[in-house]
């Protein structure tokens, strides 16, 4: 009984055993640069959780981490491997930043224009989103080199838009540094903690999670995307149309990635600056594979990794060392999490199939 009991919490138990081994091991990194690890680690800690505010920052840090963790876990679903949320998340905020400020929209009440402009960063990762499925079920073309390719788009269109001065088209001519006009007060997201960036998108981000987590569960077009991701060929015997569920689940994908991004402008900066979602999409790709792709399981995993951002300055300034540590230990969590066989045996964990053979 003990057994099967521990078994049953291995989805739980075995990234937390990866977790700290993967600490245990980058603490080996933290001795050859001539740092001390419990100080490191302890500078980590108190800058991630150490006073309300920092861990308000940290959850803030987390809130976009969410939405793109989890457009990855839907579209691996599926059985796609969508590497598109940076061009997603851009896509999502580039059309929420510019639409908040259309000048006929200046002066419309909160709550009718939050929604305008969210609803505008779901369309446009939507869009950046259905272009891959499209490809994927008319062409066969594979949506990890068509979404690779489209990040590079968007990223340079981005680019251009809003760093253009002749043209001016996306960028504040009002500031020195390159980034869209701000958004008009009616549409931003109200602030959580004064000064940390944790705002009412967060709320949004959860009930993306449960709203994404009862579609997969309990409804038809859940069932049919989980059954294209485990066996295509049974699906289309079964009467589901693959080609309909690869261009849906790519094109959703992309608007939760859209949201998460517009939930960011709106909520977290108020603009728009091309270089703020870089590195998101690929680290939404870490988290969800952290989560096993268990949409529940992407919030501890997102706030995981937001903890780690936000307590990397007190680590470089209390250890002195760099920041480049923080990869290294998420680089390492990644390692023991894809070793799940190797952390199994280390800590006495039996697979599945052992368990009900006994």
């Amino acid at each position: 009984m003990n057994g099967s009991f521990y078994q049953r919490l291995a989805p739980v138990t075995v990234p937390i055993f990866a977790i700290v081994t993967a600490l245990a091991v980058a603490a080996i990194a933290v001795l050859a640069s001539g740092s001390d690890p419990l100080l490191a680690y302890g500078a980590l800690i108190e800058g991630a959780v150490g006073s309300p505010e920092r861990i308000a920052t940290t959850i803030g840090r987390a809130t976009p981490f969410i939405g793109t963790a989890l457009a990855m876990a839907f579209a691996y679903k599926a059985g796609l491997f969508n590497i598109g949320a940076e061009g997603q998340i851009l896509a999502g905020a580039l059309l929420a930043a510019w639409v908040g400020t259309w000048s006929f929209l200046q002066g419309w009440p909160a709550p009718v224009l939050i929604p305008v402009v969210l609803t505008a960063g779901t369309v446009g990762g939507f869009v950046w989103g259905l272009v891959p499925g499209v490809l994927k079920a008319r062409t066969g073309a594979h949506e990890v080199i068509t979404t690779i390719m489209m990040n590079f788009i968007m990223s340079l269109l981005a680019v251009w838009l809003v760093n253009s001065l002749d043209p001016m088209i996306l960028r504040d001519p009002d500031v020195s540094v390159a980034r869209t006009r701000p958004l008009p007060p009616g549409a931003r997201l109200w602030e959580l903690v004064d000064g940390t960036k944790l705002h009412l998108g967060l709320f949004l981000m959860l009930g993306l999670v449960v709203g994404t987590a009862w579609v997969l569960s309990r409804t038809t077009f859940g069932f049919e995307v989980r059954a294209v991701g485990a066996n295509p060929e049974a699906a289309t015997y079964a009467g589901v149309n693959v080609n309909r569920i690869t261009v849906l689940a790519m094109a959703l994908s992309g608007a939760m990635a859209g949201l998460a991004g517009a939930g960011h402008v709106s909520g977290a900066e108020g603009y728009l600056s091309p270089g703020v979602f870089v590195n998101v999409g690929f680290d939404a790709i870490a988290i969800a594979l952290l989560a096993r792709a268990n949409p529940y399981g992407i919030v501890p995993a997102a706030l995981l990794w937001g903890a780690l951002l936000s307590g990397a300055p007190l680590m470089q300034q209390r250890a002195g060392m760099s920041t480049d540590l923080v990869r290294i230990i998420e680089a390492t969590v990644l390692v023991f999490i894809a070793g799940d066989a190797m952390i199994r045996w280390l800590f006495r964990v039996r697979a599945p199939r052992e368990a009900e053979s006994t």
